[in-house]
């Protein structure tokens, strides 16, 4: 494997701002393929679907490439790949279009690990029929996510089941295919949001076993579109259309106006990106990217570990969480600040990080809000060992 840290910080143009970026969970920086492919597109004639002139073409064509980009980072079918504005957008319609089909007393699952983004959509949708929300709980300790209480929470009135691949506040991965093995002896769906683990682990939605996966681009500096991906070509069928056109077939069903067709260019360019990270990746896309997935997950095990244990280290700091499976993302309390004055001081010295007030979400159940907040680190692909010692460095000036 070959995973070339510097190389792949020269393929973006904003590290030469100065700063320090760690603030990834929130999406990383945008490679310069990705920005030439969205300026090109733009530049070039492009209408809408269904003439027989080049710029209808050149639309038609785009879409395609976007559908299969995703399928091949997915291991599905791009004839089950909807594209739209972002992951949160997508399974809001996803949840509506589905709760028009249940009735008073349906139960759908979600998960404390997850971002509000995740649980709102079925929380109103489950409202507005009369259903019932169920929730899993995490371990506070550790903020694992066990997989074995599924069996309690799902049942014969279980319609859905919600849940994420990776948390982007406290990196945690959880056993999705297990919880995905319990739902189905229900028959309930199963849907996931993969968008943070997609930069980091090589995903295959037939062996995790999951019916739905919802991706954002932006969380490995695409542009801002996302998709919904299906197993089932059948299953996406049978949903009810909520296309404004009538005749609309496929994935077009669930897809509303027309595409931003330069995003989708840039969503491509994007996923090409992602499978040339390991500059010795050989194969088709599909095979480039499982290679270079894989390198960037142990690239990041290494140096996650690194900057845990060394801020472990310090004294004044406390490591939120401490999950066996997790990607390169983890939340810490400084003693006696805020975590707003952290990032400030962060800021101060071009580190980039982001305060959470603890208020929602995961930080709302381990009660962080109480001490004044958690501070969230990212990593990106372009992370370094310096930019490691930097932060560990910069925080070591608060004791």
């Amino acid at each position: 494997m070959a995973f070339d840290v510097a190389r792949i910080r020269g393929l973006f143009p904003a590290l030469g701002d100065g700063w320090i970026h760690l603030d990834g969970s929130a999406g990383m920086l945008v490679p310069e393929q990705v920005a030439s492919a969205v300026s090109t597109a733009m530049r070039a004639p492009v209408s809408a679907p269904g003439g027989g002139f080049p710029a209808s073409q050149r639309a038609e064509s785009i879409v395609a490439a976007a559908r299969r980009a995703v399928a091949d980072l997915t291991g599905a079918d791009p004839d089950a790949v909807v594209l739209g504005p972002n992951a949160p957008a997508l399974l809001s319609r996803l949840a509506d279009t589905l709760a028009d089909t249940w009735t008073l007393g349906d139960e759908v699952v979600v998960s404390r690990l997850d971002e509000p983004a995740n649980t709102d959509p079925w929380l109103r949708a489950m409202k507005r029929i009369g259903g019932n929300v169920r929730w899993s709980e995490i371990d506070i300790e550790t903020c694992e996510l066990p997989a074995w209480q599924y069996e309690q929470l799902v049942g014969s009135r279980t319609k859905a089941v919600s849940v994420t691949a990776a948390s982007g506040s406290v990196g945690t991965r959880p056993d999705v295919s297990t919880i995905a093995e319990i739902a189905k002896k229900v028959g309930a769906l199963v849907v996931v949001d993969a968008t943070y683990a997609a930069p980091f682990v090589p995903l295959d939605i037939a062996e995790l076993g999951v019916d739905v996966l919802v991706l954002s681009a932006q969380a490995w500096g695409g542009p801002a579109v996302g998709a919904l991906v299906f197993r089932d070509r059948e299953l996406l069928d049978r949903i009810p259309s909520i296309a404004l056109d009538p005749h609309a077939t496929g994935p077009e069903r669930l897809e509303l106006g027309p595409h931003a067709y330069p995003l989708l260019a840039g969503l491509v360019a994007s996923v090409d990106y992602l499978a040339d990270l390991d500059d010795a990746a050989a194969g088709s896309r599909r095979d480039r990217l499982l290679t270079s997935l894989g390198s960037a997950k142990s690239y990041h095990v290494g140096l996650l570990a690194q900057l845990s244990t060394e801020l472990r280290s310090l004294p004044h700091v406390m490591l939120i969480g401490d999950a066996a499976r997790r990607i390169p993302t983890l939340a810490f309390t400084v003693a006696d600040r805020k975590a707003a004055d952290v990032a400030r001081h962060l800021a101060s010295r071009n580190v980039c990080a982001f305060a959470d007030d603890g208020t929602t979400g995961v930080f709302a159940v381990l009660g962080v809000g109480e001490v004044g907040g958690a501070v969230r680190i990212g990593l990106a692909h372009y992370s370094n060992v310096f930019e490691v010692n930097q932060l560990v460095q910069v925080l070591e000036e608060l004791v």
